[in-house]
């Protein structure tokens, strides 16, 4: 099988399920930032170096093989049955492990600037993608009907990489890297 087909070669792309739109439709904007941010787990798991902890492994994968569900969710119209939407049991999944994670670490005190560990820095780009990808799926429920999961899986997905943010630096001995506003110097 080739890879090519020659179906989008004038800017149109079939929808899982049945049709065709634009390749700059919102649904297809949205599941592509879905694919986006999954490209970007992967990153994380592959980065060289002190390795992750299991446990965040772990929860990755099983992030990346949701995201690949969310996005076919978001690539088939809410008309069509044969598809596997994500549901509440993803998103209290998500939850438990924030909660868990979030044992760990000390109160947040501050607002924290994304770095510290590349680990860390890693995963709040991985948070800065997922929010991009919320708001392309926010923009497509105004227009289309999209599983309201959808939205509320991405929204506790950012939550869940700002604590393994926070929970990378802290196993790694890594301080958080906190905001302070800069004083100004007033030109008088």
């Amino acid at each position: 099988m080739r890879i090519y087909t020659r179906r989008g070669d004038e800017g149109k792309t079939d929808l899982f399920g049945g049709g065709r739109v634009s390749k700059d439709a919102l649904r297809v904007e949205a599941y592509g930032a879905v694919d986006e941010l999954n490209a970007v787990v992967g990153l994380v798991l592959a980065q060289e170096g002190k390795p992750l902890d299991e446990d965040v492994r772990e929860d990755l994968s099983a992030v990346q093989a949701a995201l690949f569900e969310l996005g076919a969710d978001l690539a088939t119209p809410r008309d069509h049955p044969r598809v596997r939407r994500i549901g509440p049991e993803e998103v209290a999944a998500l939850e438990a492990r924030i909660d868990a994670y979030s044992q760990e670490l000390p109160p947040l005190r501050a607002f924290l600037l994304p770095g510290g560990s590349p680990a860390a820095a890693w995963l709040h780009l991985a948070r800065t993608v997922c929010r991009r990808a919320e708001r392309c799926v926010v923009r497509l429920s105004r227009q289309e009907s999209v599983n309201p999961e959808a939205l509320r899986y991405l929204n506790r997905l950012s939550d869940l990489f700002f604590v393994l943010a926070r929970v990378a630096n802290v196993r790694g001995g890594v301080p958080e890297v906190e905001w302070r506003p800069q004083k100004r110097e007033s030109k008088a």
